[in-house]
């Protein structure tokens, strides 16, 4: 429970740093905050009267106070463009991003697993060099153009799938996958690779160790050795680089989504950038950060779970 809440009370500041740095880049714009956002052309009257609807008058500190006061209830404005709550235009654009993260993510596992333990187990072996091919190929290959190559062979050659559009999965299950499984296997492999990479090599130290030779002496099957006590001890920097990987999804699935035409928590972003709605990009952006923030608390709390040595301070050795 200490560590617990050492942590908790570590990603305070955290966050106030966050809120500081995400209130700032409004201000940190070049020239009236208020003229860039309505544009060169718009009458001193309208600059005016945005400027007091964002409470430009004000000294810079009320601002943020004022803003922060905001935030904390759950009020992150509303969008420049159509009125909309910033908080409700989040909403509205997370279920799709959250299940493309984790439908991307359980895709990554599933082949990154097997493929390193077999490659690490079996060094230098043809298994092995293949797995590092695979691994090679999916890091280099950028994921746009393989989700291009797959509307091309599965949409458009095969027409076993729709080439874009999102159903909510609440509507429509069968509807829903068909539309989403492109997208994640086609970012999904990728994110195997690199999680394929880190756990053969994580893998090949540990079972060097003095501990795993001494379980092989009491004449346990390889199998049992590894996923008993090889697999949870090279797990620590698995782990670290899936939450790395989560936290990427999370805010930078913009491509894929641009792609597939999924409305999700990306496009919204990069929508509210073109049309200059800087009050929906400071929300957004926000809770991008606050993501980023309880995925790594969520890692550190993990660790514990995994290794009890580190939650005494200890590390893995």
């Amino acid at each position: 429970m200490t560590f617990l809440v050492r942590r908790l009370l570590l990603a305070i500041p955290v966050i106030l740093l966050v809120t500081i740095m995400v209130f700032s880049l409004m201000h940190m714009l070049p020239g009236d905050p208020a003229t860039v956002i309505l544009g060169q052309e718009a009458t001193p009257e309208a600059v005016a009267a945005l400027r007091e609807e964002l409470g430009l008058n004000r000294p810079i500190l009320v601002q943020y106070f004022d803003w922060l006061g905001g935030v904390l209830q759950g009020d992150l404005g509303r969008s420049l463009v159509d009125r909309t709550p910033v908080a409700e235009l989040i909403m509205q654009r997370f279920p799709a991003t959250i299940e493309l993260t984790i439908g991307t993510f359980i895709v990554a596992i599933l082949i990154a697993v097997p493929a390193g333990i077999i490659s690490a187990t079996r060094p230098g072996k043809w298994v092995d060099y293949t797995s590092t091919m695979f691994a090679l190929g999916g890091m280099s290959i950028p994921h746009f153009w393989l989700g291009m190559m797959f509307i091309v062979f599965f949409s458009v050659k095969l027409g076993w799938l729709p080439a874009s559009g999102y159903v909510p999965l609440s509507q429509d299950p069968v509807a829903n996958l068909a539309a989403m499984i492109m997208p994640m296997v086609a970012t999904g492999l990728r994110e195997s690779a690199v999680l394929m990479r880190m756990l053969r090599s994580s893998l090949l130290e540990v079972m060097h160790a003095d501990y795993i030779r001494t379980a092989y002496s009491k004449g346990l099957k390889e199998w049992t050795v590894i996923m008993r006590h090889a697999l949870k001890n090279a797990l620590v920097p698995v782990v670290t680089t899936s939450g790395l990987i989560v936290a990427g999804l999370l805010s930078g699935l913009v491509i894929t989504e641009s792609i597939f035409s999924i409305p999700g928590f990306g496009r919204l972003i990069v929508e509210s950038i073109f049309s200059r709605d800087f009050v929906t990009v400071q929300g957004a952006i926000l809770v991008s950060a606050l993501l980023v923030v309880a995925v790594n608390l969520f890692v550190d709390i993990l660790y514990t779970i995994i290794d009890p040595r580190i939650k005494a301070g200890k590390g893995a050795e």
